[in-house]
């Protein structure tokens, strides 16, 4: 019986998060029409435990899980392997240290499972960070108006098979995500209600490199895909909506601003990382 759904998980070194990762995946509440679902965990480049983590995870009825060792790392390559090898009607990307909860997995499902191209996601939420500026930085973070109003899709994402064949190979980018979400139009977007747990790095400097990337993986897409701009929902916060923020939370303002000025500052520039390197 062919599967509904296809899970798609690229993972690079995720011993420790791969586990509790497809743990609550399984845990999903059951697919409409009694569907099945299949997993298909990438292991790219891994030096770790990674893949003897996966492999271990118990798989209940109704779900399959394949776990391909790949040799060479590289989010793109892992997508474009993994997609050769699902078969599911509706697609989901999954980063390997997001935790869903039980509903997401069905409401997805609901959403997607149409005639017509369509993309969603679920309402994020940060795992409780270690750090006291990770927890300032996130804090605000989440008060901002893409991750509030919009489909986000960072760390995960799904589209049906009529969205998935509106390109071919996935391109080289930085921000696959990104590049996804904007295929489509604002009203071919849909946010889900139930939410998954999205872990945010821990430290400054480390905010700093993510953040850096991220601004890069923008700007890549922007360079490379400017008519994607048109399919943008959310504009940047005015300067009265980011002062009523800063007043409601001046510690998370200060620690969210000296993050994006430094940036752009020579004193926190790192060695040129990989353009896989995931974002954690």
């Amino acid at each position: 019986m062919t599967p509904l759904l296809s899970v798609l998980i690229p993972a690079h070194n995720e011993a420790g998060y791969i586990g509790p990762c497809l743990s609550a995946l399984f845990a999903s509440d059951q697919l409409p029409g009694n569907a099945r679902g299949e997993v298909l965990v990438i292991a790219n480049g891994c030096t770790d435990t990674t893949v003897a983590e996966a492999s271990a995870v118990p798989v209940p009825p109704k779900w399959t899980c394949t776990v391909v060792d790949r040799s060479e790392g590289g989010k793109i390559g892992a997508l474009q392997e993994g997609e050769t090898r699902i078969t599911g009607h509706i697609q989901i990307y999954l980063d390997a240290d997001v935790i869903v909860t039980p509903t997401l997995m069905a409401q997805i499902c609901d959403a997607l499972d149409v005639d017509a191209p369509r993309y969603a996601s679920g309402s994020p939420r940060l795992a409780p960070a270690k750090s006291m500026v990770s927890r300032l930085y996130g804090r605000f973070w989440v008060t901002l108006p893409f991750i509030r109003q919009g489909v986000p899709g960072f760390g995960l994402f799904a589209m049906n098979a009529a969205g998935r064949a509106r390109w071919m190979d996935w391109p080289d980018v930085i921000a696959d995500d990104i590049y996804a979400r904007l295929s489509f139009a604002p009203a071919e977007r849909i946010r889900l209600e139930a939410s998954y747990q999205w872990p945010l790095i821990e430290g400054f400097r480390n905010l700093v490199r993510v953040r850096r990337r991220q601004n890069a993986g923008v700007a890549e897409i922007a360079q490379r895909f400017p008519e994607l701009l048109e399919n943008q929902d959310v504009e940047r916060p005015g300067a009265g909506v980011i002062l009523r923020a800063a007043l409601r939370d001046p510690a998370g303002f200060l620690t969210y601003t000296a993050v994006a000025l430094a940036v752009k500052s020579p004193l926190f520039r790192h060695r040129q990382e990989a353009r896989w390197t995931r974002g954690r």
